[in-house]
């Protein structure tokens, strides 16, 4: 036999093989919920939007029912579609599905370890112990607050600085967010200009870009066949190699300048509880848990806030009525001679439900952190196997018609009741439900709420294109949504 022949015969053998597998797979799979034809290796990968994946599923369930299957690449998963069925799940069967999906390229980079990527007595542990944290952050001579409060004062300074000049906030915003969360994690903060932190954000910005991009979610597809190949995606897990070591020389500089008072940020804390808990074999506080842990927090932190404080800039740009009305609002309750409080929210409905509508339309993590049943788990009438990844889908619920009127367009108002007040709305989870909620929900609210108001006290947003010529509608909707690029210049206030 020739070397040709002997190529396609193994060709022919490794297909046939593989062929096996694949239906092996399905048949292990005949009770799952219905869904698109698949095709071999491939999956529904040819029927899913890259640009905009969240679509594409909500697509799906018009046809196939708010519980179906798709395949991605080789592997099954069931998605959840809608308010009500996202709610049964994360909510009222928050222990059936309550634990986290393995996302290839998040598994790659924290292996298990860390808030996000856990489960089992490990998830437990930290994730109780990071709330409490949190919760405990900034008592006493600086609060939380206070650290939210300068870090708006420092945005105001260098949104000045532009001289009513037009620029991209992405920069400013990312920097004021990420300052937040250096607070929290290690009690400090970065100047503006400080090269580590314009590294940092460089690295989590085109890491945010990659994995919402074709190559990200092709990597995770296929993640076998592209840790082989050279592209974007390899980009991910440099970048998160430099993140991690530049938190390895935080925690570090934090274990040798440690007080022996109280600790107050989460890493202090967190090295306390290690000392605390060194001769217990089952303790999961050890070296890993924190960079993994401070890791998933910074990050998530950093981007997500970030991202809504654009998305809502822009939004304000394309209806200045809005931002007119919440001014007035400012200029009723707050004034123009001190800076915004939290307090000052309860007294400020109209501010506050656009603040709730920009999260809403802003959809920014669209399929949500995947989920996975522990245990053979029915629901709906269909089996869903142990170890099956499950996608609770957030747009669908976002915008889910059956709770919103119109959900396609931007109206704060329909966070009001007819006198007025905050209206809440059951199917507003942009951080999610259950018992795998994102830990960070008060800190992204408190940093929304002072960081547009203390903007808006002080500025008037206009853009250099007409209201009527902005584009509101998403660059991409992968793992984040991500807006389109954008200008705006600051006008300042003359009450303020």
């Amino acid at each position: 036999m020739d070397s040709t022949s002997c190529a396609v015969t193994l060709t022919v053998l490794a297909l046939t093989l593989l062929l096996l597998a694949y239906w092996k797979a399905r048949s292990r799979h005949r009770r799952l919920p219905p869904g698109p034809p698949a095709l071999p290796f491939l999956g529904n990968t040819l029927q899913i939007d890259k640009t905009a994946p969240d679509r594409s599923l909500m697509k799906m369930s018009e046809k196939y029912g708010s519980v179906f299957t798709v395949w991605l690449g080789p592997r099954p998963a069931v998605v959840l579609c809608g308010f009500e069925t996202v709610k049964e799940a994360l909510v009222h069967r928050a222990e059936d599905f309550g634990a986290r999906g393995t996302v290839p390229s998040i598994r790659k980079i924290t292996k298990g370890y860390g808030i996000a990527s856990s489960n089992g007595h490990r998830s437990r542990q930290l994730r109780s112990f990071a709330i409490q944290a949190v919760r405990n952050f900034g008592k006493g001579s600086t609060t939380l607050e206070g650290f939210v409060q300068r870090e708006a004062k420092c945005l105001v300074d260098v949104f000045r600085d532009t001289k009513e000049s037009p620029f991209d906030p992405t920069f400013q915003l990312t920097c004021a967010t990420a300052n937040i969360m250096c607070a929290v994690v290690f009690g400090n903060r970065f100047d503006y200009t400080d090269s580590k932190l314009l590294a940092l954000l460089d690295m989590i910005t085109e890491n945010m870009r990659v994995i919402s991009s074709p190559w990200g979610q092709l990597y995770d597809l296929l993640p076998s066949v592209l840790d082989h190949l050279p592209g974007p995606h390899n980009m991910l897990f440099e970048n998160a190699a430099k993140i991690k070591g530049f938190l390895r020389e935080m925690i570090q500089s934090h274990k040798e300048a440690r007080a022996e008072d109280r600790p107050q940020d989460f890493t202090a804390s967190f090295l306390a509880k290690m000392e605390e808990e060194k001769d217990d074999p089952r303790s999961e506080f050890n070296d890993e848990n924190l960079l993994l842990s401070t890791f998933n927090i910074f990050l998530a932190g950093t981007d997500t806030t970030s991202s809504t404080m654009r998305w809502g800039l822009l939004l304000f740009l394309k209806y200045p009525d809005i931002q007119e009305q919440i001014q007035s609002e400012i200029d009723q309750v707050i004034g123009s001679e001190r800076m915004p409080t939290i307090a000052d929210r309860e007294k400020m409905p109209y501010t506050d439900a656009a603040i709730h509508e920009v999260q809403r339309y802003a959809n920014i993590i669209p399929l949500n952190l995947p989920h996975t049943v522990m245990r053979d788990t029915e629901f709906r009438g269909f089996l869903i196997p142990k170890g099956m990844i499950v996608i609770p889908l957030l747009a669908s619920v976002l915008y889910d018609p059956n709770c919103w009127e119109t959900p396609e367009a931007f109206r704060p108002e329909r966070f009001l009741d007819e006198r007025g007040r905050l209206k809440q709305n059951e199917a507003f989870m942009p951080f999610s439900a259950g018992n795998r909620m994102c830990i960070g929900e008060t800190v992204a609210q408190m940093q929304l709420f002072l960081f547009f108001t203390t903007l808006l006290q002080r500025f008037t947003f206009r853009s250099p294109l007409d209201p009527d010529a902005i584009d509101i509608s998403p660059l991409s909707s992968g793992f984040s949504t991500l807006h389109r690029p954008y200008q705006l210049y600051c006008v300042p206030r003359t009450s303020a």
